[in-house]
């Protein structure tokens, strides 16, 4: 019993204690570190980092001094000179249709110009901008082919360049067809002078001005699957650089500097009655 008088009291002094302890507030959750702007890693880096063809004139190609010129070239500086305030603060990084993707995927680039029509499989891997460009895919054979129409070529042999739009479009809708692959727009037109194809599909626009610097081809009028939009793209999720592209192209609309280029480097390859409007979508605008 004398134990337990003992105890008592120094029970209530322990629940004394514990009542009057000041709790100590609650440490605030650390902030989370705020998200890089893709435009101020750019701007930091003091360049920008373009993907561009350097064989599929008048878009984007070498010329005899060895420097990067054509339509898609020439936004790429635009873009460097309005984001950087110097056109020559940019970077080509030359690509093939097949390489476009993967360079956005891995960060070897910020931005791609490289002629890539729009597509709902490449919308899934990529954020295309507003199109810069409208397009449709035929076929190029000598003037002298059998070939008269697409069907024609069923039992023939089809050159493509690997990735481009008329790769998937007819491994997709004519798997039954030959076709012959390469990885380059310039080998694969090579190889149809070669002879080692019956004809070649690709975007009307280059085969257009192929033919017309190199007499004895004709393009088929029908067209593999329907008009396109043509596009910049950038890495999927990366809404910031696709959005400031958007509003580049809407403000580059106002002063018509697609017409620019459309002069300088591909009114020359079509035919007299082109209009321009037919090949070039001023300021983003879409009319599909």
């Amino acid at each position: 019993m004398k134990t337990a008088k003992l105890l008592l009291p120094l029970l209530g002094l322990a629940l004394l204690a514990g009542c009057n302890k000041t709790e100590e507030p609650a440490k605030p959750a650390a902030a989370a570190p705020a998200a890089v702007s893709y435009i101020d890693k750019i701007k930091a880096r003091d360049k920008l980092i373009v993907g561009v063809f350097t064989d599929k004139p008048p878009f984007g190609f070498v010329d005899e001094a060895g420097r990067y010129v054509g339509f898609d070239t020439d936004i790429g500086r635009r873009f460097a000179k309005d984001l950087l305030g110097d056109e020559n603060k940019v970077e080509f990084v030359a690509v093939e249709p097949a390489s476009r993707i993967p360079f956005l995927q891995s960060d070897k680039v910020d931005l791609i110009l490289a002629n890539m029509t729009v597509t709902p499989e490449r919308k899934e891997a990529v954020e295309f901008t507003n199109p810069n460009l409208k397009v449709a895919v035929q076929a190029l054979v000598p003037n002298d082919s059998v070939v008269k129409s697409l069907d024609d070529l069923a039992t023939r042999t089809t050159i493509v360049t690997t990735g481009t739009t008329a790769d998937i479009w007819l491994t997709k809708n004519h798997p039954d067809w030959k076709l012959l692959k390469f990885e380059k727009n310039s080998e694969s037109l090579q190889a149809l002078s070669a002879g080692r194809g019956d004809a070649y599909a690709q975007d009307n626009l280059v085969l257009f001005s192929w033919a017309k610097q190199n007499p004895g081809y004709r393009v088929l009028e029908q067209k593999l699957g329907d008009e396109a939009p043509i596009a910049p793209a950038v890495k999927k999720g990366n809404i910031e650089l696709r959005d400031w592209v958007n509003a580049e192209l809407a403000k580059l609309g106002e002063e018509k500097f697609l017409l620019k280029l459309y002069d300088q480097y591909v009114r020359k390859e079509l035919s007299d009655d082109t209009k321009p409007e037919s090949v070039i979508v001023e300021g983003g605008k879409w009319q599909g």
